[in-house]
């Protein structure tokens, strides 16, 4: 069963009348109430150079392999997108656009195979090596500029953090003036976290943490729900004491020293980041907007490579299909897979996945081995390739 999540892209042999057998499907969907017009539209399968049968069953595999490349690639871009507009659902849909258009637009408004960039004289092997080229250099910068972006990102959350939490943990720069802080030759000042409950047991005890405390040398400085920030001055020489007899006491020792200069270094340091953060995020949606656009566009024609390779190794020659683009309404699935699998069962009579037209036994018997189970798999008497949808 496709996926309800998908676009299906269809193949078929072109006999007769095409148009006719679009406006049949699009009666029996009508009829059975399956599928809106809107839905669907008719797809021109391009006429591509086939090759020889041993590069078309190479092809197959190979092919299958950059589909779930490509695919991966689409859906982290859409994921980068998402990250970065907060995963809010109307924002992504006016990034999510191909070509400046819906991707419904793009895909049953009329899709054409780009001719300008990946013409049908060339050969398959030349047209699937350009989109792995194109797909692995779009892949390359979104992993560049999303890495540059996320070390941006870390700098600026690093320097926030310094500002948030506990007096044990946060930066002491907005905290400590220089009033609090007496500094000699032989003194110096100590910074200490003490819980709440304890600051009773720190005021009984600190003059007793080492031998050279100077007496009634505590003061508070701050508070918060957690912790209450003392300082105490003591002898240079004991600070290791003092320090060790806190640790025994469950009192925290902040390691800060008082600069002038340092709250102003701070917050420059803080407002560069954020100015740094924020031209990363601006050139990431854009680069990410473009891309998803181009990455798009050359997944779709993966997908028609695939779906002409199928229908050449279904169907034989000549080479001359056509097809439907059916967006499936997920309520209705089994019902527009029913009128598909109807209509078309007169199919069943061309389709011979192992027999190309004009191939002879010799040539299978040489394409055959590591090849066996692709040949072998499940598939209905039409070829069909799904584009996921991008979910907003």
């Amino acid at each position: 069963m496709p996926s309800d999540l998908s676009t299906w892209l269809i193949s078929v042999p072109r006999d007769g009348d095409t148009e006719g057998l679009v406006q049949e499907i699009g009666t029996k969907f009508a009829q059975g109430k399956a599928l809106p017009e809107s839905h669907f539209a008719q797809l021109e399968v391009p006429s591509l150079k086939t090759g020889t049968l041993d590069l078309l069953v190479t092809l197959s595999e190979e092919l299958a392999k950059h589909d779930s490349f490509f695919t991966s690639a689409v859906a982290k871009v859409v994921d980068t997108l998402r990250n970065l507009l907060n995963n809010d659902p109307e924002r992504l849909s006016q990034h999510t656009l191909v070509e400046e258009k819906s991707i419904d637009d793009y895909l049953l408004g009329g899709w054409k195979w780009n001719s300008s960039k990946y013409g049908t004289q060339r050969g398959l092997r030349d047209v699937v090596d350009v989109l792995v080229k194109e797909m692995t250099s779009i892949d390359n910068v979104m992993k560049s500029r999303l890495n540059n972006y996320n070390i941006a990102k870390g700098t600026l959350n690093q320097l926030q953090r310094r500002n948030t939490g506990n007096l044990s943990t946060r930066s002491l720069v907005n905290v400590v003036m220089k009033e609090h802080v007496t500094e000699s030759e032989y003194l110096e000042t100590i910074f200490v976290a003490v819980p709440k409950n304890m600051a009773n047991d720190w005021n009984s005890k600190y003059e007793r943490f080492a031998s050279m405390v100077v007496p009634r040398s505590s003061e508070k400085i701050a508070q918060d729900d957690s912790f209450v920030l003392f300082k105490a001055v003591v002898f240079r020489k004991t600070r290791d004491q003092f320090s060790q007899k806190c640790r025994e006491n469950k009192f925290v020792v902040r390691d800060f020293t008082f600069q002038d200069d340092l709250l102003a270094k701070t917050n420059t340091e803080l407002q560069a980041a954020e100015i740094t953060e924020k031209e990363l995020w601006s050139e990431l949606l854009r680069v990410a907007r473009i891309n998803f656009s181009e990455a798009f566009q050359i997944l779709v024609h993966l997908k028609i490579v695939r779906l002409f390779v199928e229908s050449v190794l279904r169907y034989g020659l000549p080479a001359n299909y056509t097809g439907l683009i059916i967006k499936p309404d997920p309520k209705t699935i089994k019902r527009t897979l029913s009128v598909l699998t109807t209509h078309l069962s007169f199919l069943a009579s061309k389709s011979d996945r192992k027999r190309a037209k004009g191939a002879s036994d010799t040539d299978y018997a040489a394409a055959g081995g590591e090849y066996q189970s692709l040949m072998e798999q499940e598939y209905f008497d039409f070829v069909l390739f799904e584009v996921p949808w991008v979910v907003t």
